[in-house]
């Protein structure tokens, strides 16, 4: 219960029988923490419950980060990541890893996992039927882009490790019975993904699609695309005075 003047209830009119009572209660300037509260699990299931909706109807992300770090702390789901390092460089690199896994988690945890290592988007591929644009050309052509493009995260993995990409895209399509069959690139085999714990969040895939799309459909509707031009090579490169280099005369020794 939440007291407050606000609600026309002032803290000398409290009664102690209206307050709750936990193991441990620690109090600081920053941060207050209570351990092992003794509210009945029903009150507690039924704030749960409340937060779970505030979450639904959040308009802002940062509300909604707000009240799911709440949800977290009433179901005991609270940690904290010491990071050590020797240097500073190594430690802020250790930290974005913490950071990038803990974003990942979240992401998995608002719309589930998918096989990683490309499979989820090799095998969206089948779901996109070229048929159905048999009467429109420029919608097929499109199509394909599209089925190609999303196989080449798969190939490229496969690539990095040595394998011929196409092949192993080809060898993953070819099974049908288990959706998280893959090529894993790190033992260099194939087996089930998500048992192997190669695993990527639904929300960050999804996001990568959309964004590609959004991406690829600015530069379609783009009249002009400004670009560096490459320098060409000269013949020579080597050292003053040497041969091949030009137009390094005049110098004052």
């Amino acid at each position: 219960k939440f007291f407050t003047e606000d609600l026309g209830v002032k803290l000398e009119n409290v009664d102690l029988r209206e307050l709750g009572t936990c193991k441990t209660f620690k109090c600081d300037k920053d941060n207050t923490v209570i351990i092992e509260g003794k509210g009945t699990k029903a009150a507690i299931q039924g704030r749960i419950k409340e937060i779970r909706n505030e979450i639904e109807t959040a308009s802002s992300d940062w509300d909604r980060e707000k009240l799911q770090e709440r949800l977290a702390k009433l179901h005991g789901g609270v940690a904290a990541l010491k990071v050590g390092a020797a240097t500073e460089t190594e430690l802020k690199e250790k930290k974005h890893r913490y950071e990038d896994a803990l974003s990942a988690t979240r992401a998995a945890v608002d719309e589930g996992i998918v096989p990683g290592g490309g499979v989820a988007l090799a095998r969206a591929t089948q779901a996109i039927d070229l048929k159905a644009f048999k009467d429109d050309a420029e919608a097929r052509v499109g199509a394909e882009i599209v089925r190609r493009a999303l196989t080449e995260p798969c190939k490229q993995i496969a690539f990095n490790a040595g394998e011929e990409g196409s092949v192993v895209v080809r060898d993953i399509l070819a099974e049908t019975k288990n959706f998280n069959w893959g090529y894993n690139a790190a033992k260099q085999q194939f087996e089930d993904l998500v048992k192997a714990g190669i695993i990527d969040p639904v929300k960050v895939t999804r996001s990568a699609v959309q964004n590609a799309c959004s991406i690829a459909s600015m530069l379609l509707t783009t009249e002009a695309i400004i670009a560096d031009i490459p320098e060409p090579k000269g013949e020579g490169h080597g050292a003053a005075g040497a041969p091949g280099m030009g137009g390094m005369g005049g110098m004052d020794f």
